[in-house]
């Protein structure tokens, strides 16, 4: 059965997730370092893992199965939920893929040496409503073509 994995921390479709997950009845994990309300779902599992650096993706990583989905913004960890053969995909409904990840891993790198020289300043967009309608529509694509496959 295919289970979904949240990192949560900063996460702006945990809502959204559960939405998908409650109507295919698919156990859930939501990661996180702390500040994240609980759920009364028993398909629902809170972690809170110690606070630092990766943590939530560690656990995430060492847990996550061939079949699974993690929503994660984190390119790190979505390369690592690839390398098990397991799903990724963004809040903003973008699906990580195997042929994408090196590159989506060297801009990630790329951006962060900019931001450390001060030539790029700037964040991401704000999350918009039409981000938000399109995660929920990827992931439900995202969900049936999983549960087929297995």
């Amino acid at each position: 059965m295919t289970e979904i994995y949240i990192d949560a921390d900063a996460c702006p479709v945990k809502e959204e997730t559960l939405r998908v997950a409650r109507r295919h009845k698919l156990k859930t994990y939501i990661v996180s370092d702390g500040g994240v309300r609980p759920e009364r779902d028993v398909l629902v599992e809170m972690v809170y893992v110690a606070s630092g650096e990766d943590a939530a993706d560690n656990w995430i990583a060492e847990h996550i199965d061939a079949g699974d989905i993690c929503v994660t913004n984190d390119i790190r960890l979505a390369a690592r939920c690839l390398d098990v053969n397991a799903k990724a995909i963004k809040p903003s409904g973008e699906p990580f893929t195997q042929a994408g990840i090196g590159m989506a891993v060297a801009n990630r790198n790329l951006m962060a040496d900019l931001r450390e020289t001060g030539a790029v300043t700037g964040g991401p967009a704000p999350f918009s409503k039409s981000d938000r309608s399109r995660f929920l529509d990827k992931l439900e694509q995202l969900v049936r073509a999983t549960q087929r496959g297995r």
